[in-house]
């Protein structure tokens, strides 16, 4: 069994292409002009259900044949779809019970794309059906290279409420819990919420006021196994048929999404692949794009993964689609191949004419081949054919940040001390603060070995259990560095308060103890005696054992510690008990690093090293002045030596083969 789209020929580069937009007249065309950008891969078929299977049972792949000769005829490698991502008309129409339902009881209609209940019985016999018939019928297609299972699972049904669903749920929690365990864990004592028989118990839907918390919770999580096993049973459908063919589905790593507990998925695929749009109207897009690309890194256990879907130029969904500058495309392909990727493909190959996309760049615009994306396209296409000695080889990282997916929909409920907070932009803050210091991180799980880490971040690990608590603690223990942030160890694993004082599991590590949080208000700061400010967060903490690094100069806390450093074992714990702003995070971060032996550079452009038979450095820089670095070896894109001093342009790129 391959763990890569069998017989690529170097760095995957391509799109998703969907002909059955277009007249046949222009697929000739279009494998022509893939061949003139370099493309290699594509991925065919996610949304062409209606057309595949026009009726129950009535296939027709005459025209997906021709599409697939063609492509292989160009010497295109495919990656095929199942085409189960978006249900057809006459499906939903046949059988509205396997439309999804709202919280509020709406049951939602066709006519855009995702419309199934996941926990639908009827929605998983027809899509594994259809994943049979095509596995069947193209089991021996020479272009046939990957599966591509359904498309961005949870994008837009995160959550369905019916009453298939509350039937799915009472069996999942049977099998988790005793009726007693279960009001026990969702501690329904409060607000007469106990249940005396399964019968009674119901998706968390709109209720007069607060939900309970747990429930709400393990909700989540039933909703995440349930989506998975849709995954599972087309997947297995697809091994039973073609085992020797690899399996993979796109995930939304990104700071658009975070519905689903990737850490469970990525066992389930063959390999990794991603889908990332950067947030285009921010100056720090390019770093929330390294920052996803490392956690996709991490998610695929550090092995090369593909980036399935990027833009060329603008998106369609955002409030303002921001086109991208000249060689802002090129930048943000080369910084995924740095950071482990081994192929960078788009949505789409040719723009759509219609339809909700119609906005959304392509590697072909509407205005045709004359254009700035589409040369671009070409040189980066030129480009990747230069790196193929960089397929198979990795990234090294002697700093990780913890990232909880679960913590996460915990945190996003109401009620807690601010409604302020976002888990996503929490953790960007300590990652910018890493990257600005030139440091190259990995993300792990919770519950992960951290013994080969220099340094750990541990940001808003909020619903943690004892064993994983366990982990930082010995961590620490046995001689690591770690940094807990505020919000971290308060609750465990069914969002129950722990008590005696925040952070809860980490008040030993730490040292401290907080008697009460002190959310700030909206457009409130505090200043520390460091000269750092603070917003949203400061709590009022007390130290055991711990030294203190910075206290409150004012604000509703002044005098008491925000920052604290701890002795414990043979390592250190620092607790960031406040929102720190960006200069003071930096010193933050930056003396945490220093204390655990990294090296703080802060090279003035993006530097990531890929290691295999040799060493890949990628220098991409992001502004619009020229800078330079010390670096020696051969700049592969334009074959120059480089003797010990390295320019890099504004705007440019460089990938140069080490001398080591």
């Amino acid at each position: 069994m391959t763990t890569w789209p069998t017989d690529m020929p170097g760095l995957g580069w391509g799109a998703d292409y969907n002909p059955e937009q277009w007249p046949e007249h222009v697929w000739a065309e279009d494998v022509e002009l893939m061949r003139r950008a370099g493309v290699n891969l594509v991925s065919v078929g996610i949304f062409s259900w209606a057309k595949i299977e026009v009726s129950k049972g009535e296939y027709r792949f005459d025209w997906l044949d021709r599409v697939l000769d063609l492509l292989h005829a160009g010497g295109i490698r495919v990656d095929l779809a199942t085409a189960t991502a978006a249900p057809p008309p006459w499906l939903t129409t046949s059988y509205p019970e396997m439309l999804p339902v709202r919280a509020d009881g709406v049951r939602l209609s066709h006519g855009s794309r995702q419309a199934y209940c996941p926990s639908s019985p009827i929605y998983r016999d027809r899509a594994t059906a259809l994943a049979a018939e095509m596995a069947s019928h193209y089991r021996d297609h020479p272009a046939l290279a990957a599966w591509h299972v359904g498309n961005e699972y949870a994008c837009h049904i995160k959550r369905c409420y019916c009453d298939t669903c509350a039937a799915s749920f009472r069996d999942w929690l049977s099998s988790r819990y005793t009726l007693d365990q279960l009001n026990d864990a969702w501690s329904t004592a409060f607000w007469s919420q106990g249940y005396t028989d399964w019968s009674q118990v119901l998706p968390p839907r709109v209720t007069p006021t607060f939900q309970n918390p747990g429930h709400v919770l393990d909700y989540d999580r039933f909703q995440d196994d349930t989506i998975l096993e849709l995954y599972k049973a087309e997947r297995d459908v697809l091994k039973m048929i073609t085992p020797d063919v690899p399996i993979t589905t796109n995930f939304m790593v990104n700071w658009t999404f975070g519905a689903l507990d990737y850490w469970k998925w990525a066992r389930e695929v063959d390999f990794v692949s991603n889908d990332h749009y950067t947030e285009s109207q921010s100056p720090d897009r390019h770093v929330e794009l390294a920052m996803s690309a490392d956690l996709v890194r991490g998610l695929a256990g550090g092995k090369p993964w593909l980036l399935m879907e990027h833009s060329t130029s603008a998106v369609n969904w955002q409030q303002r689609n921001i086109a991208k500058l000249p060689g802002e495309m090129r930048r943000h392909s080369l910084q995924h191949i740095a950071r482990g990727a081994d192929g960078a493909l788009f949505f789409q190959w040719r723009q759509s004419r219609g339809g909700s996309e119609r906005y959304h760049s392509a590697m072909v615009p509407h205005a045709g081949t004359d254009t700035k994306v589409y040369r671009e396209v070409c040189q980066v296409g030129a480009e990747l054919g230069q790196l193929t000695g960089v397929v198979g080889s990795t990234v090294d990282a002697s700093v990780a940040v913890l990232y909880d997916f679960q913590s996460n929909w915990a945190l996003q409920q109401p009620a807690h001390p601010t409604q302020d907070f976002d888990y996503f932009r929490h953790v960007f803050g300590y990652y910018k603060a890493l990257w600005e210091a030139g440091v190259t991180v990995d993300f792990v799980a919770p519950g992960t070995n951290l013994s080969k880490y220099s340094m750990v971040v541990v940001p808003a690990f909020y619903a943690v259990s004892d064993a994983h608590a366990a982990v930082v603690a010995d961590y620490v223990a046995g001689g690591g560095h770690v940094v807990v942030t505020y919000l971290s160890g308060v609750a465990d694993e069914h969002t129950r308060i722990r008590l005696g004082g925040y952070p809860g599991a980490f008040k030993d590590v730490l040292g401290v103890w907080s008697e009460e949080f002190f959310p700030l208000r909206q457009g409130e700061t505090a200043s520390l005696d460091d000269g750092s400010t603070v917003s949203l967060w400061t709590e009022h903490l007390h130290v055991r054992t711990a030294d203190i690094v910075a206290s409150y100069a004012d604000g509703p806390l002044p005098g008491v510690p925000a920052v604290t450093r701890n002795a414990f074992g043979n390592g250190v714990a620092w607790y960031v008990a406040c929102d720190l702003d960006g200069s003071g995070l930096r010193r933050t971060v930056e003396n945490a690093l220093s204390g655990a032996g990294v090296a703080v550079s802060r090279p003035g452009v993006e530097l990531v090293r890929r290691k295999g038979a040799v060493s890949w450095l990628f220098a991409v820089n992001h502004t619009d002045t020229d800078a330079q670095i010390e670096a020696s070896g051969v700049d592969v894109l334009s074959g120059t030596q480089v003797s010990g001093r390295l320019t890099v342009r504004a705007g440019d790129v460089v990938v140069l083969r080490e001398e080591v």
